[in-house]
């Protein structure tokens, strides 16, 4: 395994090249302080104000304004094209987690690609920050998350899945999910804690923004 690009033992905040609000990056540095930019990312933070830790990428977005700014020993380009910025730097970091912002855009191939990253670095602890939800892969295995009776919750599958759970008004328990067929989106919170109990990796979890830090506690404990 190559040597990761960023470590830091709390949280990172990941930046893509899209969209971002400036209470949503404020909101996710205090949370995570260690600013990191994926490619294009990097003008968004220095637009800002944030000088970023790394910027990670093929380096075809970043402007010829931000590479002068930044120092180039912060500057880490991957000239491969067989993978997006997300993924590369996805897979450059370790830390206790990371949030990602200005990767869920308008367009349908970006969020599609993003949540694929997400489940093939399913070992990583992160969670990408959409306009109204967050989404993070999770992992076999035990997961608990404290939440609200009530609050929405979904899962859809990028790959054969199956498993059971306790704390949902329908529970996953005797069905086969996968993305051509049985899925598991607008589902409910039914008590105060949801464990979940999967076979293998490959399922995405979707929560309401409210519930960041409760998706927070539940990535550090992978």
């Amino acid at each position: 395994m190559n040597q990761p690009i960023v470590q830091y033992p709390e949280g990172v905040t990941l930046v893509g090249g899209g969209p971002i609000l400036p209470r949503d990056l404020a909101r996710a540095l205090r949370l995570a302080p260690c600013p990191v930019a994926a490619d294009g990312g990097a003008d968004r933070l220095l637009a800002a104000g944030v000088m970023p830790e790394a910027v990670i990428g093929d380096f075809d977005s970043i402007s010829a304004a931000a590479l002068v700014a930044i120092p180039a020993a912060r500057l880490h380009p991957m000239a491969e094209q067989d993978t997006t910025d997300f993924d590369k730097a996805l897979r450059s970091v370790r830390a206790g987690f990371i949030l990602a912002l200005g990767f869920s855009g308008a367009r349908a191939d970006h969020g599609l690609a993003v949540m694929n990253s997400l489940v093939r670095q399913s070992g990583r602890p992160c969670i990408v920050l959409g306009e109204r939800d967050v989404s993070f892969a999770v992992p076999p295995g035990p997961l608990r998350l404290a939440l609200r009776p009530g609050d929405p919750f979904s899962l859809f599958p990028f790959a054969r899945v199956t498993g059971r759970s306790e704390g949902l008004e329908w529970p996953l328990d005797g069905h086969v999910f996968a993305p051509d067929g049985f899925i598991a989106t607008s589902n409910r919170v039914s008590a105060p804690e949801v464990r979940l109990w999967l076979d293998g990796p490959g399922m995405v979890a979707i929560l309401p923004r409210r519930r960041l830090r409760a998706a927070i506690t539940a990535v550090r404990s992978f």
